[in-house]
């Protein structure tokens, strides 16, 4: 099935140093149905939820955008609608309220548009990320930030994220944080955030690509 998911501009705003998120983007449908997006998240929010507008049939009748919010639901997330308006996008119409959206015979499509976007929007596996709270085990100078991370595993007995430097692993310092805060300081990471369970990436340097995924 031919798919897309674009990814559009990701903008952090200036009055939250880079913690208050949107990310825009398209999708095309395998039968060129066309609908845009836009979700975002705020570190620190409370409650700790986040965002997600989509928009279809824009000047068409039964155009209209979707809105809805984002939370942890036991080992992932859930989506619900809701009538407040998040963002503008371009393939919207009037935003519609919840009510109107579960009426809207349109909704299973929009559905999967959200399911799609979070499957390969990367952006959307750094919020995913966020509203689950991962943790990451993280070597001291990768934490101070004297070395960058040149290499990152994902364990397959526990769940736990490691992002290691030039340095050997040493358990006796390593540091345990949120892996979303890791990625607010090196966005390379969410090259590799697809990485499955006892999987690892590499790289020979920041800026570096990163290699390997099984």
């Amino acid at each position: 099935m031919d798919i897309q998911v674009h990814e559009g501009a990701l903008v952090p705003t200036d009055t939250a140093t880079g913690m208050d998120r949107r990310a825009f983007g398209e999708f095309v449908g395998p039968r060129g149905e066309l609908a845009s997006y836009a979700f975002g998240w705020t570190t620190g929010a409370d409650p700790h939820a986040a965002r997600l507008s989509i928009g279809i049939g824009a000047g068409n009748p039964g155009g209209g955008t979707f809105h809805a919010v984002i939370f942890q639901h036991e080992d992932g997330h859930a989506f619900s609608l809701t009538g407040d308006p998040f963002e503008r996008v371009p393939q919207g119409g009037p935003d519609l309220t919840a009510d109107e959206a579960r009426a809207h015979e349109d909704l299973p499509f929009v559905w999967a548009v959200a399911d799609e976007v979070m499957r390969r929007d990367r952006r959307a596996w750094w919020m995913r990320h966020w509203l689950l709270g991962t943790l990451c085990l993280q070597t001291l100078e990768v934490f101070d930030r004297r070395e960058p991370i040149l290499l990152v595993r994902h364990d397959a007995d526990d769940g736990m994220w490691q992002l290691i430097g030039a340095s050997d692993a040493d358990g006796g310092t390593g540091k345990v944080g949120h892996l979303h805060h890791a990625i607010d300081e090196d966005p390379t990471l969410i090259d590799v955030l697809d990485l499955p369970a006892g999987g690892s990436a590499t790289r020979t340097g920041a800026g570096s690509p990163w290699t390997g995924r099984a």
